[in-house]
């Protein structure tokens, strides 16, 4: 295995840092000594932040987010959609790098139409917005869009994705979850115990440290502790020894400008997320309300494909692929796929983007063609 740090090689920090609650506590189990530490984090300065891959223009701007299209606007078929994680790390995951890129990967293998959701850091005046108004927004988007789309949810994106799905399906032409946790209790993971072990209070301390926001410095800083070694000596004595290394040092400042750039969230969004979706699991239960309405997986009916990692301990398989059994559309109209590696290297990891997602762009595009 290559270095953690090498950003060719989906460092295994970066594998902790999609998620936007556990990894955090984990390495603040001592709450009191922990205060002065996340004070302390919120003075770090950061390199400049992540850019976009590929070339694209913004079709809407609006309070959550910015919609970004990657291709022109009256390019033939149903468009593709990606939701991209809201969960503490900047959206350009979708299109990190070229060769890293899930944009460009789509583009290239037939897809006409694709766009991505580009969320942004929360601000004060941000502070009570809730997962519905993330789910309007997304809604909005669609209906700018046409009224329908193939959308693609990555991680956390990907239960805001069935959760539009449930209250819209005829909206939904097709559905792609990569490691995305639709039953947070299946499976035995790390994620599932501290689900069940921390208290709401913990987070509640910080979103109030936090002016009402969960301050993505205080995400950077629980992440970092869980390698303090790595994170504060190693990457430094690699970097030292590569100094001579153009394409070392490119490959550094372009993860850098990603990882050490977080996003800030609403407080009442990430709360919300951490008791009603991980604690209490309501939105496989049947008992999440979105938009005024109680949510039924069962109302998923569009074609759909799953893609989860063999070694993802932040959303195990068995939280992916639990939609087969909880969703309405038919088993036989669902694809399960598993491949190796963790998490992140599910959106931009050169081997599956190379190996896995070219056969999702084809799915895709013979379901735009068929009934959907």
């Amino acid at each position: 295995m290559k270095p953690a740090t090498d950003p060719s090689a989906l460092p295994p920090q970066s594998e902790h840092s999609v998620p936007m609650f556990w990894p955090f506590a984990a390495a603040f189990e001592n709450w009191e000594r922990s205060l002065d530490f996340l004070k302390a984090a919120q003075e770090i300065d950061h390199p400049p932040a992540p850019l976009w891959a590929t070339a694209n223009t913004i079709r809407l701007d609006l309070p959550t987010m910015r919609l970004r299209e990657f291709s022109a606007p009256d390019a033939e078929g149903v468009p593709v959609l990606i939701d991209a994680p809201f969960a503490g790390h900047s959206s350009t995951i979708a299109d990190y790098a070229p060769g890293q890129s899930l944009v460009q990967t789509l583009l290239s293998n037939g897809v006409k139409h694709v766009l991505s959701t580009d969320w942004k850091s929360a601000t004060p005046e941000m502070r009570y917005f809730s997962i519905d108004t993330y789910l309007a927004e997304l809604n909005a988007a669609i209906d700018d869009l046409g009224g329908q789309v193939h959308l693609v949810g990555l991680c956390q994106g990907g239960w805001l994705s069935a959760m539009l799905a449930a209250r819209f399906p005829h909206k939904v032409k097709s559905l792609v979850l990569a490691g995305s946790p639709i039953d947070t209790d299946a499976g035995d993971g790390p994620i599932k115990h501290m689900a069940h072990s921390l208290p709401l209070s913990t987070y509640e301390e910080m979103v109030a440290m936090g002016g009402g926001l969960m301050p993505g410095k205080f995400m950077l800083a629980g992440w970092k502790n869980m390698h303090p070694q790595e994170q504060y000596a190693d990457k430094y004595v690699r970097l030292y020894e590569n100094l001579t290394d153009k394409n070392y040092l490119t490959r550094t400042e372009k993860f850098e400008s990603w990882y050490e750039n977080p996003l800030d969230l609403p407080g009442r969004y990430y709360l919300q997320a951490i008791r009603e979706l991980f604690k209490e699991n309501r939105f496989a239960k049947g008992e999440f309300v979105g938009l005024g309405r109680k949510l039924n997986m069962k109302d998923i009916v569009a074609p759909t494909f799953l893609l989860a990692g063999e070694a993802d301990d932040i959303t195990t398989s068995e939280q992916v692929f639990a939609a087969v059994g909880l969703f309405g559309t038919s088993a036989d109209r669902i694809v399960r796929k598993l491949v190796p590696g963790g998490h992140i290297g599910l959106f931009m990891g050169h081997k599956t983007l190379a190996e896995a997602w070219p056969g999702i762009a084809q799915w895709i595009i013979a379901n735009d063609k068929g009934n959907g």
